[in-house]
């Protein structure tokens, strides 16, 4: 069973990625953000950031449990994919490979306008962006990266081939 990770700055694609690998090389969906509701995995609020601060410790060990549940039961998915923009602080050996999606700053910042993102939540994913934050951390935690550049319509063919030749599956 092969396992992905999907990771990226807020608004940068990651989601839309996941759903085309999903359906189309029959992979099962694991929603980070739906696992930290779930098991209210956040520490707190960050008034000033407007946003939850989030166990990443915590996270991780719901994470590995999701991955080895799946590993027992599951025999119609050949895969599993794991979105989340905190998914590449999961240990190397639980993950096959790990895709960093990006985009240009304009298209990132128009994604996030249209989220109604505040000015300093967008400031601080564009600075992430900039210095490549989860690319960063990703390739530091010893991950097989590959970036998916999502600034133009995320292009399914570019998946297909990049993404299938990697995990040697064809489209489904």
């Amino acid at each position: 069973m092969i396992k992905i990770i999907i990771t990226g700055t807020p608004a940068s694609g990651k989601t839309a990625v996941t759903k085309i690998i999903c359906k189309n090389f029959n992979f099962f969906y694991l929603d980070g953000n739906s696992i930290i509701k779930k098991y209210s995995l956040s520490e707190g609020y960050d008034r000033k950031r407007k946003t939850k601060v989030v166990d990443v410790t915590k996270l991780n060990k719901k994470l590995i449990n999701e991955i080895r549940l799946f590993e027992k039961k599951n025999t119609k998915h050949k895969g599993l994919v794991i979105d989340s923009h905190l998914s590449h602080y999961l240990p190397k050996k639980y993950v096959d490979l790990c895709i960093v999606t990006k985009c240009s700053l304009k298209e990132l910042e128009k994604r996030m306008k249209k989220r109604k993102y505040n000015k300093g939540k967008i400031r601080e994913n564009l600075d992430a962006e900039i210095f490549d934050i989860c690319l960063v951390e990703a390739l530091e935690n010893g991950h097989n990266v590959v970036v998916l550049d999502t600034t133009k319509n995320i292009n399914k063919r570019t998946i297909f081939r990049q993404i299938g030749d990697l995990i040697g599956i064809k489209k489904s």
